[in-house]
């Protein structure tokens, strides 16, 4: 009898969301990990802080009797290092910069595409059978720059934002009505952003549409807290969040790695007859999408009122510049 291989997971940024991803692996004993980044400076000194929280969490999981294998590794900015992306069957990238004051968008952009372009040209290399998820952002355009860089198939290849956004659509509802989120579904599509798209016409809770549930005003104000949902976070500890995150990329890992066939809203690249029926081509953009063991493998196609799909469009229309801007800039 074949020895067990237990399936490995790599996350490239062993940052907030990184290690909270990391976490949930482990203590769902999904796969052993691998956490690469760079090393940090203070001073005169240099700390190798991903192999520390690696063996931090190797001894939790012993704590709380996981058998999985944690292991940190250091990596430099021009590459070095990523041979440990070797048999991945998820790589994570969550490594990025956000946004500093005086920073102009295209010096973000640039700045987390040549992170991308990096990252995505070692994961071809090093891991060329792999699943990967992109959260960094903007998760829409980084998401169409690593399909782009590592020339992967469509379907390996797809960014975390509905899965997030959704929960906290669930969470408002859920708290507003005071029920279980288990008993409500719905879905945020379109771009990550302020520009997301609920879909009320397709969402219910234990059948019963929301409309019926809420006044216009209430179902508004439960939209808009949604879409600022990572900005309330931010205002409030000063930081983005990362539990949320976290356990959206961790549920997407599972999705994977047991082949569920969930429907999830994913950021994917639309084409063909996807593309034609929700007049978006060329772009990678929130849509359920079933997840299997091969990464996304079907486009749902829902009907969407005619309000929705005008917020659709202007969605689509904000995440197609961002990509048209990466292209103008020369960075793919």
């Amino acid at each position: 009898m074949a020895d067990y291989k237990r399936p490995t997971v790599s996350i490239v940024g062993a940052g907030n969301v990184g290690e909270h991803v990391a976490n949930l692996i482990a203590i769902k004993e999904l796969a052993n990990i691998k956490l690469l980044d760079l090393p940090k400076k203070a001073e005169d000194r240099v700390f190798e802080v991903v192999k520390g929280k690696a063996l931090d969490m190797k001894q939790m999981a012993s704590a709380i009797g996981v058998d999985v294998e944690i292991e940190g590794y250091t990596v430099t900015a021009d590459g070095q290092g990523y041979e440990p992306l070797k048999d991945s069957d998820i790589v994570i990238i969550t490594a990025g910069f956000p946004r500093k004051p005086g920073m102009s968008r295209d010096d973000l952009l640039s700045a987390n595409v040549n992170i991308i372009r990096t990252v995505s040209e070692r994961i071809a290399l090093y891991a060329p059978n792999a699943v990967v998820i992109v959260v960094s952002n903007p998760v829409d355009v980084l998401t169409y720059a690593t399909l782009k860089i590592t020339k992967f198939p469509k379907n390996k290849v797809m960014g975390m934002a509905g899965v997030l956004d959704t929960a906290r659509f669930k969470t408002f509802i859920s708290k507003e009505l005071k029920v279980s989120v288990s008993n409500i579904n719905c879905f945020v599509v379109g771009g990550h952003g302020d520009e997301m798209v609920p879909l009320i016409s397709a969402s219910n809770v234990g059948g019963i549409p929301l409309t019926k549930l809420f006044s216009k005003e209430k179902l508004e104000e439960i939209i808009k807290r949604t879409k600022f949902g990572g900005g309330e976070i931010v205002n409030l500890m000063g930081t983005s969040a990362y539990h949320a995150p976290g356990a959206s990329v961790a549920e997407m890992v599972e999705t994977v790695l047991k082949d569920k066939k969930q429907i999830m809203p994913c950021s994917v690249y639309v084409d063909g007859e996807d593309a034609r029926f929700y007049e978006a081509y060329d772009v990678c953009v929130g849509l359920p999408v079933k997840v299997g063991a091969h990464g996304w493998e079907e486009i749902l196609k829902v009907e969407l009122s005619e309000e929705e799909r005008a917020m659709w469009h202007s969605s689509v229309k904000s995440v197609k510049e961002g990509i048209e801007r990466i292209k103008e800039l020369k960075l793919i």
